[in-house]
């Protein structure tokens, strides 16, 4: 089938910045969509017309005063028990169009997610199956079907069973983007019996998974991305698979991947506000200013000859935050004489007793070490401008936004190998236009070797950093990079 004129994009997501965020799938929706939908030029003779509508669902914690959506639709969504009363609210974004979802499931929930399973995902399974029938209502079939992990997993699950018997999406294909694959909605079961899903009991899914809402999506999307590269192959072994790894390398051909991108208006250092000193990578030592502030800020001892790395996270093992503190504690204790004289701040809320850990490693050097335990986007963006380089020694890491962020911002990453990480820093062992430091095994030890490697570098060849900090700073992770692979993807679907 021939690529369309006009190609219409349903992008479903369960969150979406500006609107409402809770973690990088909001970046993730709040632009790509944006960047879809303002993309105008395609490789090739075709120029089709993209029509994007970002749907979520109208979590009551959404500023209905700021953004003064419009009720466009009501509907009843069936299930065993009975209808429950949908409502669409409509609003614009910067010209993308925004459909809000409302209904008693998603009204009942305060926040975007909740600890109660089940209940999410019953929220989450209605909030799929209400999406769907709100285009049908509109009278606006979507060509391609975007969903975003398990929380709409479901409606590519749900096109699947109706295609053959149902004209409206007879025609529509369906990509499902994997942002983080152990989410795999293990408690939408009762959710998807209830709204009238079957299990896909004679699949090749394992026995455990044919009445999960992810691996179904998974089961029956007709293009998998995960959002990265490194990922996209991460995900077919033990390590990273969840279980499904036999599954999806069966189904390899269909998968592939995309790196997120970065909102490089959001995150400049030539327009920041917040920063003691603007930049860019031609009056790179401008940024030295912020270096003093923010030594001075963190009550540090003003030097800008001393390295200061720093930690931007959220507190969580899969974030490698116990191997950063053992891996400094080493460090710190360390008779290496070559090893130079270092400062670290660690910024991140979250598991208690991370927080504990790395509020003690403060305490037994307060003049090395700063904790800061608190949620500061002000606080993060001085970090970002003026340590000279971060610690990312994540276990796992799909796609990653703070090594895009520090890099531009000329902060070098210093991460564990793995997932987008690896797809995004060059390390010096393997690329002259290295951008960062990059170590394999998931081990305290290992950080600290990469660590030592750096700023060793640091102390021996300034040149050397200064030139790994403006490879980092030209790299381009736009969103326009990725909305022109993600069309690419869109097309390749009308083979």
């Amino acid at each position: 089938m021939p690529t369309p004129a006009r190609i219409n994009v349903l992008f479903l997501a369960s969150e979406a910045d500006p609107l409402i965020k809770v973690g990088g799938l909001g970046d993730v929706a709040g632009s790509l969509p944006r960047a879809l939908q303002g993309f105008t030029h395609l490789v090739g003779d075709t120029q089709p017309e993209l029509d994007v509508r970002l749907v979520i669902p109208f979590h009551p914690a959404i500023n209905k005063d700021i953004y003064s959506p419009v009720l466009v639709a009501e509907y009843p969504i069936r299930t065993l028990d009975g209808d429950i009363l949908a409502k669409a609210f409509s609003l614009d974004l910067d010209g993308l169009p925004v459909y809000l979802i409302s209904g008693t499931p998603i009204d009942n929930e305060t926040g975007v997610y909740s600890l109660d399973l089940e209940a999410d995902g019953y929220k989450y399974v209605f909030f799929s199956m209400a999406a769907l029938a709100l285009v049908r209502k509109l009278s606006w079939k979507p060509d391609i079907l975007h969903a975003n992990d398990w929380h709409t997993a479901a409606a590519v699950y749900s096109v699947a069973l109706q295609r053959p018997t149902d004209p409206f999406f007879r025609n529509t294909a369906s990509v499902l983007t994997i942002h983080n694959l152990p989410y795999l909605g293990a408690h939408t079961s009762p959710a998807l019996k209830e709204f009238g899903l079957p299990p896909a009991i004679h699949s090749d899914l394992p026995a455990w998974a044919q009445q999960l809402a992810l691996p179904l999506g998974l089961l029956t999307a007709d293009s998998i991305v995960a959002v990265s590269p490194g990922y996209s192959k991460e995900i077919m072994t033990e390590e990273f698979g969840s279980g499904l790894e036999t599954f999806l390398s069966s189904r390899s051909e269909k998968v592939s991947g995309i790196l997120n991108g970065l909102d490089t208006i959001k995150w400049d250092p030539a327009t920041d506000s917040e920063l003691a000193a603007r930049f860019t990578s031609k009056n790179l030592p401008d940024r030295s200013i912020n270096k003093s502030f923010l030594q001075s800020e963190l009550g540090l001892e003003i030097d800008p000859l001393v390295p200061l790395m720093a930690m931007v996270t959220r507190m969580d093992p899969q974030k490698g935050v116990d191997l950063t503190v053992d891996a400094l504690r080493e460090l710190l204790q360390s008779d290496d004489v070559e090893l130079p004289h270092f400062q670290t701040v660690i910024l991140g809320t979250g598991n208690p007793i991370l927080e504990d850990a790395v509020r003690m490693l403060e305490q037994d050097y307060p003049d090395r070490i700063c904790a800061r335990i608190l949620y500061s986007d002000r606080l993060s963006r001085h970090i970002y401008a003026g340590a000279d380089a971060l610690l990312m020694p994540s276990r796992y890491e799909p796609c990653g936004l703070s090594q895009m962020i520090a890099m531009h911002y000329g902060c070098v990453p210093i991460a564990r190998a793995t997932g987008g990480l690896s797809d995004t820093i060059k390390d010096p062992a393997k690329s002259d236009d290295c951008t960062g430091f990059l170590f394999k095994k998931a081990a305290s030890s290992a950080l600290a070797n990469a660590i030592r490697r750096a700023l060793k570098l640091y102390r021996r060849q300034p040149k050397h950093w200064q030139e790994i900090q403006i490879h980092g700073m030209l790299q381009d992770f736009s969103w326009d990079r990725s909305a022109q692979q993600y069309i690419q993807c869109y097309r390749m679907l009308f083979r």
